[in-house]
Parts: C-alpha cells; sequence; structure tokens
C-alpha cells in the first residue's frame, strides 16, 4: 500500500510518503511559517521529487490531535481536503502516540510531551511489548507536576521527548525521583514518517475514517473560548457577590 502521512499538530510541519513498509521521502521544517504556507509546498515538492500521482495513494494519515489548535485546524483541513479531492480515506493517528513511535522498542518507559501552556502539557505514557507499541497511558492533558507524580509511581526510567520537554526541564527534574533522558534532535519531535508508519499498521486493522467524518481531537477547548468561559464566570460571581 501507499500511504500519505501529514503532521502539523505541533511547531514543526512533516510530510512522508510510505509504500508498504519503505519511507519514500519525508520533509519536515522546524521553524517559525504558517503550516498553511508549507503543507502544500512540501507535499509538491517530495511528489516531484519521486514522480508521484497522488491518485496512486490508498490513504492519508494524519496527526489528528492534540497539539496546536491552528495546527491541527490546519493539517485536517489539508487532510480533508485532499481525501475529498482523491477519494480516499484518512487514518486518524493520535499525536502523542506517533511521538512516541519515533522511539522504538526501548525497554525504558516513553513519555512524549507537548506544551500545553499553563504549565501543561499533552502527554501519554508509552512502553513496548513484544516489540509492540503499548500504551500505558492514553494521550491527556495534564499539569506538569501531576505527571512527574505519575511517572514516579511507575518507577521505571522515562525517555522525554516533544516540544515540551526544554520548556518544562527544569519543572520535570525537580519533580522527579526515578532516572530519566531526552531524546535527541532527529527523533524528539514531530515526524510524518512515524504517523505513516503507524498508519500502516493502524489502516491493516481497518482504522479508517471518511474524509467527510474525520474531525481532530483537541482535548481541550481553545484557549479564546475557555477564557470567554472564565470571564463569564467571573461575571457571574461578581454579580452575585452584588445581590
Amino acid at each position: 500500500m501507499k500511504l500519505l502521512a501529514l503532521d502539523s499538530s505541533g511547531l514543526v510541519a512533516s510530510v512522508a510518503i510510505l509504500e508498504d513498509e519503505n519511507l519514500l521521502a519525508e520533509y519536515t521544517v522546524n521553524y517559525k511559517k504558517t503550516h498553511s504556507q508549507t503543507l502544500l509546498p512540501m507535499l509538491d515538492t517530495i511528489a516531484q521529487m519521486i514522480e508521484l500521482d497522488l491518485n496512486t495513494i490508498d490513504a492519508i494519515a494524519i496527526a489528528s490531535g492534540p497539539g496546536s489548535f491552528t495546527g491541527l485546524r490546519i493539517g485536517s483541513a489539508t487532510a480533508k481536503g485532499l481525501g475529498l479531492a482523491l477519494g480516499k480515506p484518512l487514518i486518524e493517528v493520535p499525536t502523542v502516540e506517533a511521538l512516541a513511535y519515533n522511539i522504538y522498542d526501548s525497554d525504558k518507559i516513553i513519555c512524549p510531551i507537548m506544551d500545553a501552556r499553563r504549565s501543561q502539557v499533552y502527554t501519554g505514557i508509552y512502553d513496548y511489548e513484544d516489540h509492540v507499541l503499548r500504551i500505558l497511558e492514553d494521550q491527556m492533558a495534564i499539569g506538569v507536576t501531576d505527571l512527574a507524580e505519575k511517572l514516579n509511581l511507575l518507577g521505571r526510567e522515562v525517555i522525554f521527548l516533544g516540544d515540551g520537554a526544554p520548556v518544562y526541564r527544569d519543572l520535570l527534574e525537580s519533580s522527579l525521583i526515578i532516572p530519566y533522558s531526552y531524546a535527541p534532535a532527529h527523533v524528539n519531535k514531530q515526524r510524518a514518517a512515524a504517523v505513516g508508519a503507524l498508519g500502516e499498521i493502524y489502516y491493516a486493522r481497518g482504522i479508517v475514517v471518511s474524509a467527510e467524518a474525520h474531525r481532530p481531537e483537541y482535548l481541550r477547548k481553545p484557549q479564546a473560548e475557555r477564557e470567554r468561559e472564565e470571564a463569564v464566570k467571573s461575571a457571574e460571581k461578581t454579580e452575585g457577590e452584588h445581590l
């Protein structure tokens, strides 16, 4: 099978083409540009380089969230648009699970962390059993100190990766009592190749959706919506105090 994979869930924009467990091309950029400016040009570039006819792909794997609200919306719209235009199904790959899959077959716990602001992260807790990635704690939004407490209770060495690792490094190191390390640069951020590799597994299991049915998984409400709700609650509280 031939698969197009996309990831714009965080700071990184990444596009990959895989065929029968073989990575044909990958284009990844971690720079200050809007994903709406980069994803389709990146796809066009690698399609030209490998002489790809997009009609020959079987499905589109998309990092489905959590992550940046803007990034997820751009990736989702791109995948949906391509899926509708090409008549191809989508494979929704959880962002944090794909991040964890950058580290293969480790005997340690793998903990990807994406910065969710306000001392919170999007994360999950994973390890490997019989060479298969295993979910110990499914992806979630959680405070950094609460995550450290969960990891301490497991009592095993942890590998951290993701854009939240440098942001909360000091807080993690002051909270952890277990051994830990950080993944190196070539595997510590989102990669469409990992989304595609997991996508092939999902596809073989029949876990696909139509382009029309795809929706990103935010895990949390957008910040603007949360701020509006907080403002409403504050106003209601103030009004109640004056009654």
